[in-house]
């Protein structure tokens, strides 16, 4: 089946010029002239399309409040989002992806550039859903029973840290809260996250798959995992691989972009090895999703 891409564009010479290119790439092109006109394609769409392209200056709904619905509806927010526009100054750009959005072009764009970017960033999201189902299966296979006298746990939020053992593989190091409201123990989650994601990725490459947002439906949550690593001769590969994991009830692209600055500052904090307080960065966390009205 022939990879769908959504391309939102008021100009119609280009909207055509862009349906053209990808249509004789193998591609199938779905098309709007704005950002109101695309919800109601995608509202209709029974699978949602592999990557939106999409302008920013346009009638009725410009590319930045197109974006914003996008990245506020859970079934469309994980979908791959790419800014074409002839708005070039370094501000642009920077508010561009301040927002969250994962790649920016400029017009007049080179062909080549944008199937290339555009084959990447589909490769990257087909193994983000390959991952999404082998931890669906993963956890599947743990028979969680999420009903419970205590009720829901839609509102938990857990940051921890795991290392990876080269003997004992995912070990559990440091994580807040300190009691844990899940149905099944945080060791279990990040054995089953951390081994999950090395089969996609393999141990060798697992520090180069940078942040991964999750749907973690077993647990009617969402994770993002951010891999990193630091130099040690003891290691098989050289190297001290980690995890940062954040397990919260709704998170989007739009939370990860600042979870991502947090995790890196984290990060530098732990290669340096120096004394951290996970609470102190959970509490960031939390406040980000709090202003952002998520109930957590």
């Amino acid at each position: 089946m022939k990879p769908q891409i959504l391309v939102v564009e008021d100009n119609v010479d280009l909207l055509y010029a862009i349906n053209l290119l990808l249509e004789s790439n193998n591609y199938k092109a779905l098309t709007a002239k704005n950002g109101k006109e695309a919800l109601k394609v995608l509202s209709r769409l029974e699978e949602v399309p592999e990557l939106i392209i999409s302008d920013i200056m346009m009638p009725v709904m410009d590319g930045y409040k197109f974006f914003k619905e996008i990245s506020n509806n859970p079934r469309w927010n994980r979908i791959p989002f790419l800014f074409l526009t002839a708005k070039t100054t370094y501000e642009d750009i920077r508010f561009g992806k301040s927002l969250g959005v994962d790649d920016y072009l400029t017009k007049p764009f080179n062909e080549k550039e944008l199937l290339a970017t555009l084959a990447g960033r589909i490769t990257h999201n087909r193994r983000i859903k390959e991952l999404n189902s082998k931890i669906e299966d993963s956890f599947t296979s743990l028979n969680i029973e999420m009903e419970s006298e205590s009720g829901s746990y839609d509102f938990f939020l857990c940051l921890f840290l795991a290392f990876w053992d080269d003997k004992y593989g995912p070990e559990l190091y440091k994580y807040y809260p300190e009691e844990s409201l899940f149905p099944i123990s945080l060791d279990s989650i990040v054995n089953q996250l951390f081994t999950v994601a090395t089969s996609i990725y393999g141990n060798d490459k697992i520090t180069k798959a940078e942040g991964v947002l999750l749907e973690i439906k077993n647990l009617n949550t969402r994770g993002y995992l951010f891999f990193d690593s630091y130099p040690d001769e003891n290691e098989r590969f050289g190297e001290k691989q980690y995890m940062i994991a954040l397990i919260a009830p709704s998170i989007n692209y739009f939370h990860t972009i600042s979870i991502k600055g947090i995790f890196m500052a984290l990060s530098e904090e732990i290669k340096k090895k120096k004394d951290w307080n996970i609470k102190d960065y959970w509490q960031k966390i939390y406040n980000l999703l709090l202003l952002d009205g998520i109930q957590v």
